[in-house]
């Protein structure tokens, strides 16, 4: 079983080289398609390596998740609002990799519980589900994640994934989450992240 929640600090050999790679991708506004706060890259960053690392921290071979934004960026501002809050991810397993300065860095990932369902995550096996008053977890995420997705008083927090710079998170996709707080009012002192979607099975 892959652990609900992993922290790698220092995991990038050459972090500085790959935030000026991830500074120096397009954010074109009309490339974004989601209801995250911010800008996504237009292209992603080489990740064939982050991915063998990943598999090899794992012990289980990962590989970019199709029809997601496995290896873009991130970039949020002061300001920046999105249309939703918290919510799940469509993938294997997740990771987020902190590409912001570090005297820049505030805030992090947040995880929640939702106070009337007492639930942390989608559950992974029909009892829990049962027992959470569902039996069909697409009603379950329509209902509780979709539904309250903004509203803060549904949802109680329950750990935060402090940001810190070349500091990998990994984790169960079907936590409950959320961004942190967005800062800065340039690119180069903004909230800056790389997005890893993860699928099982062999590395094309």
């Amino acid at each position: 079983m892959l652990p609900s929640f992993l922290i790698i600090d220092d995991f990038l050999t050459n972090p500085h080289d790959v935030r000026r790679q991830a500074l120096g991708l397009d954010y074109d506004p009309k490339f974004k398609q989601g209801n995250y706060p911010g800008l996504i890259s237009t292209q992603p960053l080489p990740t064939a390596a982050i991915d063998k690392t990943v598999s090899n921290i794992l012990g289980r071979t990962v590989r970019p998740a199709i029809n997601t934004s496995h290896g873009h960026c991130r970039l949020t501002l002061a300001g920046d609002k999105g249309r939703s809050g918290v919510h799940i991810d469509p993938c294997f397993y997740s990771g987020i990799l902190y590409l912001s300065q570090p005297e820049h860095c505030k805030g992090g990932t947040d995880f929640f519980r939702h106070r009337r369902t007492g639930l942390e995550s989608v559950p992974s096996n029909e009892m829990r589900l049962i027992e959470s008053g569902y039996t069909n977890p697409n009603t379950l995420i329509e209902e509780v994640v979709n539904k309250d997705t903004n509203s803060a008083s549904k949802w109680e927090r329950t750990m935060r994934a402090p940001m810190r710079f070349n500091r990998l998170i990994l984790f169960n996709p079907w936590l409950f989450h959320n961004a942190g707080q967005a800062f800065g009012n340039t690119p180069e002192a903004g909230r800056l992240v790389c997005l890893l979607f993860f699928a099982s099975g062999k590395i094309s």
